[in-house]
């Protein structure tokens, strides 16, 4: 039986060919007039996934 993708998973996460896990960061949705610029600034920058977490997102995108 085929194992199906994440939907959600899919749509959040992107695997770089080194194998690291792309991300966007959580917090830019609203409330922002109480972020600072600079916060926001870093916020709107992608980051990688922990290596905590590879195994179950490896598991959610099935690779």
């Amino acid at each position: 039986m085929k194992v199906k993708t994440h939907s959600g998973a899919k749509k959040r996460f992107r695997v770089k060919p080194s194998g690291k896990i792309k991300r966007k960061k959580k917090g830019l949705r609203h409330i922002l007039s109480n972020k600072s610029s600079k916060r926001k600034r870093q916020l709107g920058m992608a980051t990688y996934t922990d290596p905590a977490n590879k195994p179950a997102l490896k598991k959610l995108l099935n690779i």
